[in-house]
């Protein structure tokens, strides 16, 4: 795999992490973060996306519905620029998530994934593995006996 490709799925790793966490726990993992300084290229705007699907995962896709999203793109005074789609109408969260992206295109990279993206990560783990226990929690396991009649 070529570096572009490392670098690329890297970023989609994180984009994803950013657009899919909760804004109160982004907010609280921003706030041990120096914000630079920067200016909004895209303002956050909030608007709809289709949502598609697939049934069963292999067949034809098909609409299933609308989802809003808020956007937004930053520029750093260094010249990094960081974009930001993320669920709902959080105009902040759109903002932060943006500067985290622009961050893990500076120097600052290292430090931003250690104080923001690892631990939301984590948190973000967590809480599937709560869900899925919770979830478990209510199986039913049917089983057949054997009667010893014919």
């Amino acid at each position: 795999m070529n570096v572009m490709t490392d670098q690329s799925a890297d970023r989609k790793a994180w984009m994803s992490l950013l657009a899919k966490a909760p804004a109160a726990d982004l907010a609280q993992l921003w706030a041990s973060v120096d914000t630079p300084d920067h200016h909004l290229l895209r303002p956050p705007e909030i608007g709809g996306v289709m949502v598609r699907g697939r049934a069963g995962a292999v067949g034809a896709t098909f609409n299933l519905g609308e989802m809003t999203v808020t956007r937004c793109s930053v520029k750093l005074t260094c010249g990094a620029v960081g974009h930001a789609y993320v669920q709902g109408r959080d105009k902040d969260h759109a903002v932060t998530a943006a500067l985290v992206d622009a961050l893990m295109r500076t120097d600052r990279a290292d430090a931003v994934r250690a104080a923001i993206l690892t631990p939301l990560a984590a948190s973000i783990s967590a809480a599937k593995a709560k869900r899925a226990a919770k979830a478990a929690a209510t199986k039913v396991d049917f089983f057949t006996m054997v009667r010893g009649e014919d």
